[in-house]
């Protein structure tokens, strides 16, 4: 969560919302990274999750991230939730909630829901505080 927690203040000082991720492959090695670059590239589906998801594929030369793990510092929204079922991610580690917009529990639960082919193991609320805190601050400074 702290590799993520750097991506996303990465992401503040290029002027996108604090949001970072991390893929591991099944042994707990860093396959990717990724943050918010929604504002930078000017693409509306350039979330952490997303970027570090293609970039996972990429390094693998597949789709399929059977086993891996993502770690991102804000609960995914639904775009991204679904991004994370069609890859057939393994588990998802968030750490602050989203109840504004969270599919992984808060406001929606897309990643565990029955009726889906596939459902990660997701861990909530890894230094939650620490995430909430980063987006707190870029907010407030807005």
């Amino acid at each position: 969560m702290r590799r993520a927690i750097d991506e996303a203040a990465q992401a503040a000082s290029a002027g996108d919302v604090p949001v970072g991720a991390v893929v591991l492959d099944p042994h707990g090695a860093l396959l990717s990274t990724g943050r918010n670059e929604r504002e930078v590239t000017g693409d509306p589906t350039a979330h952490a999750e997303v970027v570090a998801l293609r970039r996972a594929a990429a390094v693998l030369g597949g789709w399929r991230l059977t086993g891996c793990t993502l770690v991102v510092t804000l609960e995914p929204c639904t775009m991204c939730a679904g991004a994370l079922v069609q890859s057939r991610i393994g588990r998802v580690v968030y750490g602050a909630r989203d109840e504004k917009a969270g599919a992984a529990g808060s406001l929606w639960d897309v990643l565990r829901d029955r009726r889906l082919n596939h459902r990660p193991e997701v861990v909530h609320g890894v230094l939650e505080d620490a995430c909430a805190a980063q987006l707190t601050a870029f907010f407030r400074d807005r």
